[in-house]
């Protein structure tokens, strides 16, 4: 059986994000086996899986890519949006906007450090859309 809900992520200031609590309050019950895929549907932010628990590891990985795609660099064409368009889709498309994560008992099977981030790469705080499939 498969199950599909869209919804709306709260808008986050620029960074990486923990959402899994924000994400599991949009579904539906989970069922006791399957798998959980989630879909953002822009080009500007992004879906990963990391650590959970120390906020140091969001903001190293915040200036991570900042340093390796950087803002205004003179061979960039699509910059109609401002300093943080172009550098955003390079971003997504190095982390990708999907993620698949196992179900077991009811439950995100994550491990014990690991949760779901939202990986905003503009500057312009914007509710994000999500496609979220559940399949047992």
């Amino acid at each position: 059986m498969v199950t599909q809900k869209e919804f709306s992520l709260e808008p986050h200031k620029r960074g990486f994000h923990l959402i899994t609590d924000e994400v599991l309050e949009k579904l539906p019950s989970l069922p006791a086996a399957g798998l959980l895929h989630l879909f953002i549907k822009h080009t500007s932010a992004a879906f990963s899986i990391n650590e959970n628990a120390d906020p140091s590891v969001r903001k190293d990985l915040e200036a991570i890519f900042n340093h390796m795609v950087k803002e205004r660099e003179e061979y960039y064409k699509h910059t109609l949006e401002g300093p943080d368009d172009m550098p955003s889709h390079a971003k997504t498309t190095i982390v990708g906007n999907s993620i698949t994560i196992p179900i077991t008992n009811h439950h995100l099977n994550l491990g014990i450090w690991q949760g779901i981030y939202l990986c905003e790469f503009r500057y312009h705080p914007t509710e994000r859309h999500v496609v979220a499939t559940i399949i047992e």
